[in-house]
């Protein structure tokens, strides 16, 4: 089997993107890249990585890379992305795909331009629940799929609190860019992914910017989203993202289908992050509830899927087109939570 040539930028969450290249047999990590030289050893060591840089065009320039990795803070997506695609690379980006739809376009381009695959790190659907749901929903068991909810909110949970993470300029918003997108792809993914019509949000900033204040701390993106979607197929999308409310669970994750025969719900248990999913639908004049019972089959992370997709010549997962619609949409609920009105897609 052929072994695909492998490199990182970035060693926060890139441990992950390590992991999930070297758990398929073709996937073979050869270099990493991270400002921060005593992390680069570290992680070297750790997972048998023989070449590490503290730039990422010099290991561009020096490695004859089939795939990169760009698990950067948001700002630097864009321009890493477009050089490893012009070194010859497939990548695969952190979510969100760029600081806002113009450079997720100028990514989406380039990519085609260079005859390479552009994925976008949309993990939450590479779960065995996910897989489920989808099985279920492409069966045919919900029938027409005609509203959905998906939230991810956080009682306290500002990441990094006064880094990046709350800084516009490097992050382009708070939660909605940082959790929200995550949940919108799940939903937008179920519901195969509908052409949006018009979009109303709303931003809002009291908890963090008060405690930020208080300990002299950067902050300058909203702690709570929501966005109602309407699609042009005439289902609704319903979007809430908070890293800080007051609410009784510490995390709490969902993803609610409605459909003309069934209804699913996947939510993760207790604060953590392991999920259930229930299926609800008539029979027989009769109301059941059922439950999903692991193991799924076939369920696979992020990186081993797009090493799939590209040895047996199959379409990109979380494909870049898709990654520009969810842009799309941030920009549409940024847009119309700045603004009070809806706004035309």
């Amino acid at each position: 089997m052929k072994k695909f040539r492998i490199g990182i930028i970035g060693l926060g969450m890139g441990k992950s993107h390590i992991e999930g290249f070297q758990s398929h047999p073709a996937g073979e990590v050869v270099a990493i890249t991270d400002l921060d030289k005593e992390k680069l050893a570290t992680v070297a060591a750790k997972y048998n990585i023989p070449a590490t840089y503290t730039d990422a065009a010099e290991m561009l320039a020096a490695e004859k890379l089939d795939i990169v990795s760009v698990v950067t803070p948001n700002k630097f997506h864009k321009d890493l992305t477009l050089a490893a695609l012009k070194a010859g690379c497939h990548v695969l980006c952190e979510k969100p795909m760029a600081m806002n739809a113009a450079e997720a376009e100028e990514m989406l381009a380039t990519a085609k331009k260079c005859g390479k695959r552009l994925m976008i790190n949309f993990s939450y659907r590479f779960r065995p629940q996910s897989y489920a749901m989808k099985k279920l929903v492409e069966a045919g068991e919900l029938g027409n799929v005609y509203f959905a909810r998906t939230v991810w909110q956080r009682r306290r949970g500002m990441p990094g609190f006064g880094g990046w993470f709350g800084t516009k300029a490097l992050a382009g918003g708070g939660p909605l860019i940082d959790l929200g997108v995550h949940r919108l792809d799940l939903a937008l993914w179920l519901m195969d992914y509908p052409e949006p019509e018009w979009v109303i949000g709303s931003t809002y900033n009291p908890i963090a910017t008060a405690i930020a204040a208080k300990k002299g701390l950067t902050y300058d993106v909203e702690d709570f989203a929501t966005a109602m979607i309407k699609f042009k197929n005439g289902a609704t999308l319903e979007l809430e993202a908070s890293w800080a409310g007051n609410i009784k669970e510490n995390e709490l994750m969902e993803t609610r289908l409605l459909g003309d025969k069934g209804g699913l719900h996947q939510y993760n248990l207790n604060g953590t992050y392991e999920f259930e999913v229930e299926f609800y639908r008539e029979t027989a004049g009769c109301q059941y509830d059922s439950k999903l019972h692991p193991p799924v089959p076939e369920c696979y992370n992020a990186q081993y899927s797009l090493l799939e997709a590209i040895i047996n010549d199959q379409p990109t997962p979380a494909s870049g087109e898709q990654g520009l619609t969810v842009m799309r949409l941030l920009d549409t609920i940024y847009k119309s939570a700045a603004t009070g009105k809806p706004i035309q897609m």
